[in-house]
């Protein structure tokens, strides 16, 4: 029993999974923000270029 849990305590296999999970949480919170806010402002120029054609 001491020794699994000794080989649970000092297994870091986990940690590195959460690291990842984390890492890639955080980048794809970054790209949907951004992709949303080009989206907004791309849809602004384009409303504005139509109502400067008609």
């Amino acid at each position: 029993m001491a020794q699994l849990l000794r080989r649970f305590w000092f297994d870091n296999t986990a940690q590195d999974v959460a690291e990842y999970a984390v890492m890639t949480a955080v980048m794809l919170t970054i790209t949907v923000l951004t992709v949303r806010l080009i989206g907004i402002n791309s849809n602004n120029v384009f409303s504005e270029i139509s109502s400067k054609l008609s």
